[in-house]
Protein backbone atom coordinates (compact mmCIF):
# COMPACT_ATOMS: atom_id res chain seq x y z
CA UNK A 1 0.00 0.00 0.00
CA UNK A 2 2.63 1.97 0.80
CA UNK A 3 4.74 1.66 -2.03
CA UNK A 4 1.02 2.59 -4.55
CA UNK A 5 1.18 6.15 -2.57
CA UNK A 6 4.49 7.26 -3.04
CA UNK A 7 3.74 5.87 -6.82
CA UNK A 8 0.88 8.23 -6.74
CA UNK A 9 3.01 11.34 -5.09
CA UNK A 10 5.34 11.12 -7.82
CA UNK A 11 3.51 10.99 -10.94
CA UNK A 12 1.06 13.83 -9.19
CA UNK A 13 4.64 16.00 -8.64
CA UNK A 14 5.63 15.31 -12.44
CA UNK A 15 2.59 16.25 -13.95
CA UNK A 16 1.86 19.66 -11.93
CA UNK A 17 5.27 20.77 -13.38
CA UNK A 18 4.95 23.60 -16.40
CA UNK A 19 7.19 20.74 -18.74
CA UNK A 20 5.30 18.14 -18.32
CA UNK A 21 2.47 17.86 -20.56
CA UNK A 22 0.12 14.63 -19.95
CA UNK A 23 -1.18 13.74 -23.29
CA UNK A 24 -5.17 12.88 -23.53
CA UNK A 25 -5.71 16.34 -21.36
CA UNK A 26 -7.70 18.47 -22.39
CA UNK A 27 -5.97 21.98 -21.76
CA UNK A 28 -8.06 24.78 -21.87
CA UNK A 29 -6.74 28.03 -24.13
CA UNK A 30 -6.10 31.35 -22.11
CA UNK A 31 -7.03 34.42 -22.74
CA UNK A 32 -5.48 37.95 -21.27
CA UNK A 33 -5.13 41.37 -21.51
CA UNK A 34 -6.50 43.94 -24.20
CA UNK A 35 -7.52 42.20 -27.56
CA UNK A 36 -6.12 44.23 -30.58
CA UNK A 37 -5.97 44.42 -33.74
CA UNK A 38 -3.82 45.68 -37.01
CA UNK A 39 -6.99 47.27 -38.24
CA UNK A 40 -7.78 49.06 -34.72
CA UNK A 41 -4.00 50.55 -34.70
CA UNK A 42 -4.37 51.56 -38.21
CA UNK A 43 -7.17 53.63 -37.09
CA UNK A 44 -5.00 55.77 -34.56
CA UNK A 45 -3.84 59.35 -35.87
CA UNK A 46 -1.36 61.77 -34.51
CA UNK A 47 -3.26 64.46 -32.32
CA UNK A 48 -6.13 62.10 -31.22
CA UNK A 49 -7.56 62.80 -28.22
CA UNK A 50 -7.10 60.30 -25.14
CA UNK A 51 -10.73 59.69 -25.27
CA UNK A 52 -10.98 59.09 -29.02
CA UNK A 53 -8.21 56.45 -28.48
CA UNK A 54 -10.06 55.05 -25.61
CA UNK A 55 -13.18 54.31 -28.14
CA UNK A 56 -10.43 53.08 -30.95
CA UNK A 57 -8.53 50.90 -29.14
CA UNK A 58 -10.44 50.06 -25.82
CA UNK A 59 -9.43 50.75 -22.35
CA UNK A 60 -5.87 50.35 -21.80
CA UNK A 61 -5.02 47.51 -19.35
CA UNK A 62 -1.93 49.57 -17.94
CA UNK A 63 -2.46 53.05 -16.85
CA UNK A 64 0.96 53.96 -14.63
CA UNK A 65 0.35 56.33 -12.29
CA UNK A 66 3.51 58.33 -12.81
CA UNK A 67 3.30 58.19 -16.42
CA UNK A 68 0.15 59.60 -16.96
CA UNK A 69 1.08 60.17 -20.80
CA UNK A 70 1.41 56.79 -21.45
CA UNK A 71 -1.19 53.80 -21.78
CA UNK A 72 0.32 50.24 -22.49
CA UNK A 73 -1.63 47.54 -24.01
CA UNK A 74 -0.83 44.15 -23.39
CA UNK A 75 -1.85 40.93 -24.61
CA UNK A 76 -1.16 37.04 -23.63
CA UNK A 77 -3.08 33.87 -25.66
CA UNK A 78 -1.74 30.41 -24.22
CA UNK A 79 -3.23 27.60 -26.71
CA UNK A 80 -3.99 24.19 -24.32
CA UNK A 81 -0.98 22.59 -26.05
CA UNK A 82 0.84 25.52 -27.44
CA UNK A 83 3.51 28.31 -26.68
CA UNK A 84 2.54 31.30 -24.94
CA UNK A 85 1.80 34.60 -27.30
CA UNK A 86 2.45 37.96 -25.60
CA UNK A 87 1.42 41.04 -27.51
CA UNK A 88 2.60 44.69 -26.79
CA UNK A 89 1.66 48.10 -27.96
CA UNK A 90 2.05 51.59 -25.99
CA UNK A 91 0.80 54.71 -26.68
CA UNK A 92 2.07 58.18 -26.06
CA UNK A 93 0.44 61.40 -25.09
CA UNK A 94 1.33 64.89 -24.94
CA UNK A 95 -1.32 67.48 -23.49
CA UNK A 96 -4.07 65.15 -24.54
CA UNK A 97 -2.89 64.44 -27.73
CA UNK A 98 -1.78 61.33 -29.19
CA UNK A 99 2.48 61.67 -30.55
CA UNK A 100 3.51 58.20 -30.74
CA UNK A 101 3.12 54.62 -30.57
CA UNK A 102 5.71 51.38 -30.05
CA UNK A 103 5.42 47.85 -29.81
CA UNK A 104 4.08 44.53 -32.21
CA UNK A 105 1.51 46.31 -34.51
CA UNK A 106 2.72 49.85 -36.26
CA UNK A 107 0.03 51.52 -38.20
CA UNK A 108 0.29 51.09 -41.84
CA UNK A 109 -1.39 52.94 -45.12
CA UNK A 110 -2.47 49.43 -46.68
CA UNK A 111 -6.12 48.04 -46.62
CA UNK A 112 -5.80 45.17 -44.25
CA UNK A 113 -8.81 43.67 -45.70
CA UNK A 114 -12.66 44.07 -45.98
CA UNK A 115 -13.80 42.19 -42.61
CA UNK A 116 -16.99 43.34 -42.29
CA UNK A 117 -17.90 41.60 -45.72
CA UNK A 118 -20.59 38.64 -45.13
CA UNK A 119 -19.56 35.53 -46.29
CA UNK A 120 -21.83 32.58 -46.50
CA UNK A 121 -20.48 29.05 -46.47
CA UNK A 122 -22.72 26.39 -47.88
CA UNK A 123 -21.77 23.00 -46.30
CA UNK A 124 -23.25 20.22 -48.61
CA UNK A 125 -25.86 17.52 -46.95
CA UNK A 126 -23.83 14.30 -46.14
CA UNK A 127 -26.17 11.21 -47.70
CA UNK A 128 -26.58 8.28 -45.32
CA UNK A 129 -28.16 5.24 -45.52
CA UNK A 130 -29.52 5.11 -41.94
CA UNK A 131 -29.84 7.60 -39.09
CA UNK A 132 -27.91 7.00 -35.83
CA UNK A 133 -31.55 6.41 -34.21
CA UNK A 134 -32.48 3.68 -36.86
CA UNK A 135 -29.11 2.74 -36.51
CA UNK A 136 -29.66 1.83 -33.09
CA UNK A 137 -32.97 0.65 -32.91
CA UNK A 138 -32.09 -1.70 -36.07
CA UNK A 139 -30.04 -3.35 -34.05
CA UNK A 140 -32.94 -4.50 -31.37
CA UNK A 141 -35.07 -5.23 -34.37
CA UNK A 142 -37.60 -3.74 -36.03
Amino acid sequence: MRKHLVLIACLASISCSDDFRMPFVYRIDIHQGNIFTQDMVNQLKPGMTKRQVAFTMGTPLIQDAFHSNRWDYVYSNEPGREDRLVKKFTVFFEADALVGVEGDLRPTDLPAGDAKKDVTVVIPKIQRDKTVWEAITGMFGD
